[in-house]
Parts: structure tokens; sequence; C-alpha cells
């Protein structure tokens, strides 16, 4: 009888559950960007939020929760309830944090994927525009001739910026010190209001800022030229090599959240980035939207591939810039 009783409770509690799955969503969702605001997972949350609120019918709401290079808004989202209304905005931080830091989850076990909102931007290496730097020979040199002066805005131990100016100190044989901000946005703005010698930041966080003039791109650290930036070189072309910094945002829901509500956000994704002009709010950063399929499962893909290439990455920062 015993038996029977619990079998039946379990079988209740699991129609319960498939129901509110069927449900959802009944209230406002948080999209968790675990930078400061104007960042590279900042921006395009910003973008998407309104048309997943449209297509779910319920809020749509971006909260920031930065800190420890992301790990502070990672593990917020890792302890919530999973039941689809806390979502970590996820990027290139949480697949390369844990070559480098602590961190208390696992990006492959502890997260579920939903899908991808956008694909790049490139890091871009920017100086104030007023500047005496016209190129990144003129900050090595600079940096060579006055070793405790040079320094450069980055967001973080373990981030890609940071990672970048590590790769620049070993091939330049430089010391230039990593002033370290909690996201692209306040190092870019950091970058403009001239408080560093320059800055490793995402595109999007600064790119209203190149047409006026206020800042200007050195290099772009990626492995081929920025459509966006047809003029700025690579930090390869420069001879400085091994640069492949591109980066990705998407949506990871904390492990055990419904499938059914999974499939539900992946849907409202897809739809919300096949809207007219989503595009072209994307190319205007550098950003593309990802190829379909865009499944939970081609997202964790993706993932695993790219905590190879961090790997590999990290490797290559252990031997000073060598491969």
């Amino acid at each position: 009888m015993y038996r029977r009783i619990v079998l039946a409770l379990l079988i209740a509690f699991a129609s319960i559950g498939i129901a509110r799955s069927q449900d959802f969503p009944e209230r406002a969702i948080t999209l968790v960007v675990n930078f400061a605001p104007g960042g590279l997972t900042d921006v395009p949350a910003r973008m998407i939020a309104p048309g997943m609120q449209a297509l779910l019918g319920e809020p749509v709401v971006v909260v920031n929760k930065a800190g420890a290079s992301g790990v502070v808004g990672g593990s917020y989202v890792d302890r919530a309830t999973p039941d689809g209304y806390t979502l970590l905005v996820s990027g290139i931080s949480e697949v390369q944090n844990s070559f480098y830091i602590h961190v208390p989850y696992d990006v492959e076990k502890d997260f579920v994927p939903i899908g991808k909102i956008a694909n790049g931007p490139p890091l871009v290496l920017a100086v104030v525009g007023s500047s005496p730097f016209k190129s990144v020979g003129d900050l090595v040199a600079y940096a060579k001739a006055h070793p405790s002066m040079a320094n450069v805005a980055t967001t973080g131990p373990a981030t890609s910026p940071a990672i970048a100016l590590s790769q620049l100190n070993a091939a330049a044989g430089t010391k230039i010190a990593a002033i370290a901000y909690q996201g692209s946005g306040p190092a870019a703005a950091a970058v403009a209001g001239g408080q560093v010698s320059a800055g490793f930041v995402w595109l999007p966080s600064i790119a209203g800022m190149i047409g006026s003039g206020k800042v200007r791109i050195l290099a772009v650290a990626t492995a081929q030229r920025v459509s966006v930036l047809p003029d700025v070189p690579t930090l390869d072309e420069l001879g400085y090599k091994h640069f492949d910094h591109n980066a990705f945002v998407g949506l990871l829901a904390p492990r055990q959240t419904p499938q059914p509500v999974i499939d539900k956000l992946n849907a409202a994704i897809n739809k919300a980035i096949a809207a007219p002009g989503f595009a072209d709010k994307l190319r205007a950063f550098g950003m593309t939207i990802p190829p379909q399929p865009n499944t939970p499962q081609s997202y964790a893909a993706f993932i695993g591939a790219q905590v190879g290439n961090q790997r590999e990455l990290a490797k290559l920062s252990a031997n000073h810039g060598k491969p």
C-alpha cells in the first residue's frame, strides 16, 4: 500500500510539473547579464528582450549582476530555481573562466543551453581620440620606454581582454599593466575618458564612439579584418600572432529546467532574431545572427567546442604566446 501511495504522489507531482511547463510563462522572466551595462552580453540581451517579451506574453527583464569576471552572475543563475524564469546571458567568459580562476560551477554540467542570440563581436584595441598613439607600435614603444606608465583597460582576470593583454605583453616584450573593470562598458568609458593608455574592449561597447572621433581603434584581436572596420589591421598583420578573440552570446538555464520550457524559450529566441531589422542592429556592432538550426543541442555542441578552443588558448598563454 505504501509503495502505491508513493508512486501515486510521484505521478501527481510529475503531472503538475508538466502542466506548469505547458503554462509557461506565467510571470516575468529575468535575463541575468553577469557583467556591467553596455558590454558584450548586455547589448544583445537588451536588443532581444522586447522581441521575446512580445512573443511570450510576459515581461522579459534584463538585470546586471557583475563581479569576479562573470562568476557572481553565473553563480546566481546556477543557484536559481530551474523553472525558466531566471536565465543567464552567456558568453565567452563561461567557457574560459575555469582555465584561469576558481569557478563554483561547470558550464557544461550545471546549465542547460537554450540557444544563441548572436555570433561575434570582435575584440578591439582602442585609445581615446586625442591619444598620441596612432598605432600599436606607438603604444608598445611607449610601454618599453616607460615601463611603469602604460596601462590597458580589461574586464578582469580570465576574460578575453585580459588574456589578449597577456598575449600582447608576451609577444611585444612589454609589461603593460591591466586595469580591471566590471565589464566592457565601463572599460570603454575609461578609454573614452582618457583614464587609461588603451583598452581591449568588445566592439559593441565602443562602436558608438568611433564615428565621432571620441575613440580610435588601433587593431582588432581577430584572425581576419572586421567588415565594419575594414581599414583597421589585425594584430596578426602587425606581427603579433595567434590573436583570435571572437565572441558569442546566448542563453543558459539552470540544470534540470524542464525540456518543454527550454523548447519554448528556444522558439522565442529564433523568432525574435528573425524579426525584420534585428540582424541589421547586430551588424552595426560587428555581430551576426546565428545560422539555423539554432537549437539547444547545437548550442551545447558549440559550447563544447569552445571549451576545447579555450583550453588550447590557455596553453598558449602559459607558453608566453607561442604555439
